[in-house]
């Protein structure tokens, strides 16, 4: 089994090229596109390294999956699933997600029965990358559609957890959980101890200058900093939901959820030819 992880600078964001050697088919997880907001400019740069390097492997891309809708990332799956023939999978409660953000980016396009998706999985489902078993678990809380893939040895775990010395996801986003968050961790801690965890994120807390993305779950067990053994469903609870009302939203936040909901794909092209992506409007008083 072949796994390497492709960090993107931008947005703290870690793409995995996951391969069978054997037969080489390959799937990607959690790809970007480079989006330069001030500019409003996109790039495939990101994505384009990491199929580049499946290419001078020899590795045939037959799927590209989405661990939940990324508020902090475009996703580049549509691109990927475009270039390669791949199909894009997602956590089938992403329906969940396109219905709310439909109504708040009024976006009368966007069709909330995930049509836009090849496949929508469930919890338990299964799919086989070359020889190598693949699992899906359901792992709800920083938002509903959120899902774990274990394929052979090894978990990618999205935003569900990040490194044992930064932690969890907030539970902020519509329809996150804490309690929630707190239950999906227990599932991927019950997996055998030696199961390689790969997050989805790394910030670089304090007291560390090297950026990592692979732990296990017996390290998570022992000393992730918000949920290792010993600390309660209520102590976890009251801990998120404290750090949570301080957070600041993602900077991508608006461009990244309108267009993942899309599957990728910008909104249509409006009257004059262009494509837009929208920023509502709050107004205080």
């Amino acid at each position: 089994m072949f796994v390497q992880g492709f960090f993107d600078e931008a947005t703290f964001t870690i793409t995995y090229l996951v391969a069978d050697e054997d037969s080489g088919e390959a799937v990607i997880i959690d790809p970007v596109t480079e989006y330069d907001a001030g500019r409003a400019k996109l790039a495939s740069t990101p994505i384009d390294l990491v199929l580049d390097v499946a290419a001078d492997k020899g590795f045939r891309i037959t799927r590209v999956l989405d661990t939940h809708a990324h508020a902090d990332h475009l996703s580049a799956a549509d691109y990927v699933r475009r270039k390669t023939g791949a199909r894009y999978g997602i956590g089938a409660r992403i329906t969940e997600v396109q219905t709310v953000f439909k109504t708040l980016f009024n976006a009368k396009d966007v069709n909330t029965n995930g049509v836009v998706f090849d496949d929508l999985f469930a919890d338990g489902e299964t799919f086989k990358v070359g020889n190598l078993d693949a699992k899906v678990i359901a792992t709800p809380g920083h938002t509903p559609a959120c899902v774990t893939y274990v394929i052979g040895d090894a978990a990618f775990v999205g935003d569900t957890m990040f490194m044992p010395d930064y932690g969890t996801a907030r539970t902020d986003f519509p329809g996150g959980d804490a309690g929630t968050l707190y239950d999906s961790i227990q599932k991927i801690l019950s997996l055998p101890k030696e199961t390689r965890v790969f997050v989805g994120h790394d910030y670089l807390p304090e007291g560390r200058t090297d950026y990592v993305w692979e732990t296990t779950v017996a390290e998570q067990k022992a000393k992730n900093i918000h949920v290792h053994d010993g600390i309660s469903r209520e102590q976890f609870i009251e801990m998120r939901n404290t750090r949570d009302a301080k957070l600041a939203p993602p900077r991508l936040i608006m461009p990244s959820l309108q267009v993942n909901i899309r599957a990728g794909q910008l909104p249509p092209a409006e009257d004059n030819g262009k494509q837009y992506i929208k920023i509502p409007v709050s107004l205080a008083g």
